[in-house]
């Protein structure tokens, strides 16, 4: 849509016509949901603008957006990709899903391996075979399942596969026993402790408490050089853009249509004849792989990975990003966890010991006032002014 305006500048239309022709567009692709399509807007912007000012512009220009603000806004589309991912299964299937913050740990401890097996002979023990904690730990020879992360295509896979046959035996079990409501988010939510508690363990072969870290090189170049961090922060912006249209275009699918016909009368789909389990596998499966993918994107640009992105209180702040936003919209979901997040880094910043108060305070207060969250909130802002 951006390079359709500016091509319309570029032929000579003006600029009012521009917008205009644009703005037609835009309806054409998202009809009365102009808010998706802002929000599109805004999201490509981000994306192309603040690396190219990065890159271009010097640390004296008002127009130079630091390293660490790159590194930061990317962080942010990571987790904006990582509560869409909740939104498409808890606002549009209505399974609230307590162990989210399982598939994103999984893809990024995917993702941290093939980062690990990068370093080779740049270690503190120079070993070119095993990673640093593994010398350390007097292991002898690379695990097995450590095999093959030296590929990048091949590490990518896992960061979708790994996470995909998790959720896929994990909805599988329970769906099929029927397990709904507070009982599958107990259930999710114990799923992922056990997680953690594992991953805990120097014997899993995963770096133990302290993760994995000290990343160098990703695909040959140094990830502490800025065009990488440019780079890193363009892939998530526009992984997150594809994320949104695909999951924009599956529920206004018979598919998606079903999936919400469950959320809203999960029996009576059953009496039609639907095997709703098998829908809301599917479902659950694709929102496992975005947060495998979010997990992907988020370890090089912080540098590391460890077992406390398992911690159940992580899944429990993915779900307070989506609420704040507004579920069942998933552009709800991005501005929910744009908004929080940023709201994390200031406060920390300040008073860090208050921060979990202020995130139960806000979970309580949007629950009781604002069910629909702040895209709920604009919208009745909007309908009132229209009514006027």
């Amino acid at each position: 849509l951006l390079f359709y305006l500016f091509r319309n500048v570029r032929v000579g239309y003006s600029r009012k016509k521009a917008v205009q022709r644009s703005h037609k567009m835009l309806l054409k692709y998202f009809g009365n949901d102009k808010e998706s399509g802002v929000v599109l807007l805004v999201l490509a912007a981000v994306t192309l603008i603040i690396p190219v000012c990065n890159l271009i512009f010097s640390a004296g220009s008002i127009f130079y957006f630091s390293a660490y603000t790159v590194s930061l806004i990317g962080k942010y589309l990571t987790f904006a990709l990582l509560a869409l991912s909740l939104d498409l299964v808890w606002g549009y299937c209505g399974i609230l899903v307590l162990g989210q913050g399982a598939f994103f740990a999984l893809g990024g401890y995917a993702m941290g391996m093939y980062l690990m097996r990068q370093i080779g002979d740049r270690g503190v023990y120079g070993n070119p075979d095993l990673p640093d904690f593994m010398v350390f730990l007097d292991w002898k020879e690379l695990p097995w399942y450590w095999s093959g992360f030296e590929s990048f295509p091949f590490a990518m896979l896992m960061v979708m596969v790994v996470p995909a046959i998790l959720a896929f035996v994990f909805g599988w079990l329970t769906f099929r026993s029927r397990v709904t409501g507070v009982y599958l988010s107990i259930i999710s939510q114990a799923m992922t402790y056990a997680l953690l508690l594992a991953f805990f363990r120097n014997e899993m072969g995963f770096g133990g408490n302290n993760g994995l870290t000290d990343f160098k090189d990703i695909v040959g170049f140094s990830l502490q050089s800025d065009t990488v961090r440019a780079i890193l922060l363009m892939s998530s912006g526009l992984i997150l853009i594809a994320a949104f249209i695909l999951c924009r275009w599956l529920v206004k699918t018979r598919l998606g249509r079903v999936v919400t016909a469950v959320r809203d009368h999960e029996s009576r789909v059953r009496f039609l004849g639907y095997r709703v389990e098998m829908f809301k596998l599917w479902i659950f499966v694709f929102s496992a792989i975005l947060a495998g993918l979010a997990g992907a994107l988020y370890v090089p640009q912080v540098g590391i990975i460890n077992p406390s992105e398992f911690s159940p209180l992580i899944s429990l702040e993915i779900v307070v990003w989506v609420a704040v936003g507004g579920r069942g919209t998933l552009y709800g979901a991005i501005i929910g966890a744009i908004v929080v997040n940023y709201g994390k880094t200031v406060l920390t910043g300040l008073l860090p010991e208050v921060w979990l108060f202020t995130l139960g305070a806000v979970f309580i207060l949007v629950t009781i006032y604002m069910p629909d969250g702040l895209v709920g909130l604009w919208k009745r802002k909007i309908g009132g002014l229209n009514h006027e």
